[in-house]
């Protein structure tokens, strides 16, 4: 997908941009059965409840929240994060696994010190789950923002949904790919840790405001999401920059 990356002349590129790799049910419709690569490593099945859930609230209402496969916060962010959502009082669906399917070890003791402390007020104001469909998801009318760790595949899916972001980097590539966001994409805001290293829930609420709220921010950040998702669609199309680039390798490589 040409503009996905900076231009050629800003970096060392020799790649042939082809995509969004994404299946075509969330991109170009062509095949409503095409609804996943089979990749998920902690695939169970989906739960009805949490679409009709969100098919319940308004439009761009809903804060999705998720944190990647891989990638574990401590007790005290996940209690931040708790407290931000809480404060800024919107309908949120999040993603939260047990800690025993993060590291496979998982006593009586630990289970009830890992409890949040505010989980009843939680769920009367939001729905937890502990896994979901995120294409899916983030397809659905009423998201109106996803809090994402910015790996690769949730960066591609939000910009395809045409979802804007707020972006909490932890590690690896996350930082690098939220650094393109904000230089290229412009469809996040990003969270500030502070000097211990924790983003606070004040600091996930402000965040929050911009990119839900009526302001010049958020809406020139749901303008750019909107761009953006009309430009993947455009891509994959025949005659796109991918299906060109495709067609010209495959072009080489049978030469």
């Amino acid at each position: 997908m040409d503009g996905l990356t900076p231009s050629k002349g800003d970096w060392l590129y020799t790649g042939i941009g082809i995509g969004p790799l994404i299946p075509s049910a969330f991109l170009d419709g062509k095949d409503p059965s095409d609804t996943s690569f089979g990749g998920n490593l902690f695939q169970k099945s989906m739960d009805s409840s949490c679409i009709e859930w969100l098919n319940s609230k308004p439009e761009g209402s809903v804060i999705y929240v998720s944190f990647g496969s891989v990638s574990a916060l401590s007790k005290d962010q996940i209690e931040e994060i708790a407290k931000g959502l809480l404060d800024y009082g919107r309908p949120f669906l999040w993603v939260i696994r047990e800690k025993e399917e993060r590291n496979g070890q998982y006593n009586e003791a630990e289970k009830e010190e890992e409890k949040l402390s505010c989980r009843e007020e939680l769920e009367e104001l939001g729905k937890m789950v502990l896994w979901c469909s995120q294409l899916e998801v983030l397809s659905n009318p009423s998201l109106g923002c996803f809090v994402t760790h910015c790996g690769w595949n949730s960066s591609m899916e939000s910009l395809v949904s045409g979802v804007p972001v707020v972006a909490f980097p932890l590690w690896t590539d996350q930082r690098t790919n939220a650094k393109l966001i904000e230089d290229t994409w412009k469809t996040w805001v990003r969270v500030a840790p502070d000097e211990e290293g924790i983003v606070v829930g004040e600091e996930l609420k402000r965040c929050l405001e911009l990119v839900m709220g009526s302001g010049e921010i958020g809406e020139e950040l749901r303008r750019n999401a909107k761009k953006w998702k009309g430009l993947a669609r455009e891509a994959v199309s025949e005659g796109g920059s991918s299906d060109k680039n495709l067609m010209a390798f495959l072009d080489q490589i049978g030469n």
